[in-house]
């Protein structure tokens, strides 16, 4: 999904970690391609902070000032944008001058246990060997391959938070970029979300986020300390999260288009023709922004 560092401009110009470009921009000198995907990013509906958005039919969101948000399908238009697979059930935030975009889903797989001691070698371990098989998939529609260098912040579960929390290193021949991941536990399912960003810009990004995801609530009746005897409890715990949840079980039982379903839309790259969208999308979010 991508990189670069002139992080002057706008929130899309400053998503600068382009791992890989769409096949359009493979020539340097193609205007044309830099030009419609600098329109048809343009043509989103992107809304605007300060709001509050619904999340899913069971939570809500604070968009805070200086934030963009897209609704689920408006998310989709923008992950084929950038050769992302999606679920079609995602929402995307992210700053409006800074260097990050986050995917936000919710898994209705049942209540997660948070009572397990995580692997970290042995789940890193599998994430590559599992991504490495998954690239046949990538390779179908013409995009780069993707490799796993390791963990940039190794999972770590915060009791207070209910969240799980990781970051990957990712290589392509674009690159390389950053993918930090968070779990929210709720009461009947948990939320994923996906950060993507730069290397350089993990650590303030993560502390962004965390602080986006502060504003980031469950609906009354379906928060983790809310769950009942008798909700349905998920087959997996915390360490499985990491591999992809339902995922992770479907390796056991062989359902390899379960696993690969994840692991192609699983990490996020955007891609961004940094000459070609500057000028148009400060115009889109404002001078205040640029």
């Amino acid at each position: 999904m991508k990189s670069s560092t002139d992080l002057r401009v706008s929130w899309l110009l400053a998503l600068a970690c382009v791992l890989a470009a769409p096949a359009a921009f493979a020539a340097e000198d193609n205007d044309a391609a830099r030009d419609e995907y600098e329109r048809k990013v343009n043509e989103l509906a992107w809304i605007k902070g300060p709001t509050s958005v619904p999340v899913g039919n069971n939570a809500k969101l604070t968009v805070p000032e200086g934030y963009v948000f897209l609704d689920a399908a408006n998310t989709a238009k923008f992950d084929e944008l950038n050769e992302n697979f999606g679920s079609g059930k995602e929402v995307m935030i992210g700053p409006a001058d800074h260097g990050w975009a986050a995917y936000l889903e919710f898994d209705d797989g049942g209540y997660v246990k948070d009572n397990e001691k995580i692997d970290a070698d042995a789940l890193l371990k599998t994430l590559q060997e599992n991504t490495e098989a998954s690239n046949e998939e990538r390779q179908k529609r013409g995009w780069t391959a993707l490799h796993i260098k390791g963990w940039a912040v190794p999972p770590a579960y915060n009791q207070a938070t209910k969240r799980l929390e990781w970051a990957t290193t990712l290589q392509s021949s674009g690159g390389t970029g950053v993918n930090f991941f968070t779990k929210v536990l709720g009461r009947r399912g948990h939320t994923s979300v996906v950060m993507a960003t730069a290397p350089s810009r993990l650590g303030e990004a993560e502390s962004a986020l965390n602080t986006v995801l502060d504003g980031y609530t469950f609906n009354a009746g379906e928060s983790y300390a809310e769950w009942k005897p008798g909700d349905k409890v998920a087959e997996y715990g915390l360490a499985a999260l990491v591999l992809g949840g339902a995922a992770a079980i479907a390796t056991k039982k062989g359902l390899w288009a379960v696993i690969v379903g994840f692991l192609v839309k699983g990490w996020k790259l955007v891609a961004i023709a940094v000459a070609a969208v500057g000028a148009s999308l400060r115009k889109l979010f404002g001078k205040k922004n640029a």
